[in-house]
């Protein structure tokens, strides 16, 4: 049931990454750290302590970093690049593009403050575009976990993977509600949290727990939800989604980025190409985002529980 999804407490998905990435280690030694000077916003303190001969400060460098990381995987290496998602994507595309993605290398992107709810740093940091651009590099695992416990597991699970991946989280703190032991994450699976049978919501990242949320709105009105987290962005689990809007026939997508070129576009194609259902996408509107809360710019953005109710409502008339 809806209402049983509760959180254990509240933590930045960041620090999921800080845990995953010193526990991995701990686990592979082929496992380097790379940092483009923003150590302590990916709580790589621990790491660094323990492990300071497997990792490497680039400073504000982070093509130098991407072309490094790409050469560490001749020697077998596992590289984990760490910046912002902004600068994680849209300052180094060229370089992820030539040197890592065609090349089919071995690098793990990791990318925090991704989205409006990096705040007040304001747009020239909040990178909307990312999900799309990545998506797009044939190859790139696209991941965009939604809460502590899956960032961490998703940090770990990655290095298992044999070819470039672009992981993206966040910098709030954040309702964690996954399971501790990942049970219940898999790549490239989607993660079905309630079943229902009047309505789909698809959401990925912190936009999965803000979707739960509207779920619990629209159930109070009679209907039923079905509740999708959509962690891996590529390779899209195509059957969960066919399979869900099949028996709901119409959908809401929720995400932290831009509607142009995101999850919500995806999940139309897929339904477009197999089981056309009405649609309704809350995310960015073609625009950049500004300082601010992430409170103050979710609002301001229609990031919003009462929005994706709102959205709920006009897509449930339609079908």
């Amino acid at each position: 049931m809806i209402n049983d999804i509760k959180p254990q407490n509240e933590k930045e998905t960041r620090a999921g990454f800080g845990e995953g990435i010193y526990e991995l280690a701990q686990e592979n030694k082929d496992v380097i750290v790379l940092t483009a000077d923003l150590a302590g916003s990916f709580k790589l303190g621990p790491y660094i302590k323990d492990f300071p001969d497997r990792f490497i400060q680039v400073g504000i460098a982070e093509a130098n970093m991407m072309g490094i990381a790409a050469g560490l995987t001749i020697g077998g290496k596992i590289p984990y690049t760490t910046t912002f998602a902004n600068f994680s994507t849209g300052r180094v595309y060229d370089q992820i593009r030539q040197s890592i993605a065609y090349s089919g290398k071995n690098v793990k992107i990791c990318a925090s403050h991704a989205g409006l709810s990096l705040g007040e740093d304001g747009a020239t940091h909040q990178i909307l575009e990312d999900l799309g651009m990545m998506k797009m590099l044939p190859g790139m695992t696209v991941i965009n976990p939604c809460d502590f416990n899956q960032t961490k597991i998703a940090t770990k699970a990655i290095a298992e993977l044999d070819g470039p991946v672009y992981l993206r989280f966040g910098r709030p703190k954040w309702p964690n509600f996954t399971q501790e032991d990942g049970s219940d994450f898999v790549i490239g699976k989607a993660q079905v949290l309630n079943e229902g049978t009047d309505i789909t919501f698809f959401a990925c990242g912190h936009m999965v727990w803000t979707a739960i949320e509207a779920a619990k709105i629209i159930e109070q009105k009679g209907y039923s939800v079905e509740v999708i987290n959509i962690h891996t962005i590529k390779p899209l689990d195509k059957e969960a989604i066919i399979q869900s809007i099949s028996k709901t026939k119409c959908a809401v997508s929720c995400e932290e980025h831009n509607i142009i070129g995101g999850l919500g576009e995806s999940i139309a194609a897929v339904a477009a190409a197999h089981c056309p259902v009405p649609m309704e996408f809350i995310g960015t509107q073609d625009t950049f985002g500004e300082s601010g809360t992430p409170e103050e710019l979710f609002e301001k953005y229609g990031l919003t529980k009462e929005k994706i109710a709102e959205a709920a409502e006009r897509v449930l008339a339609k079908k």
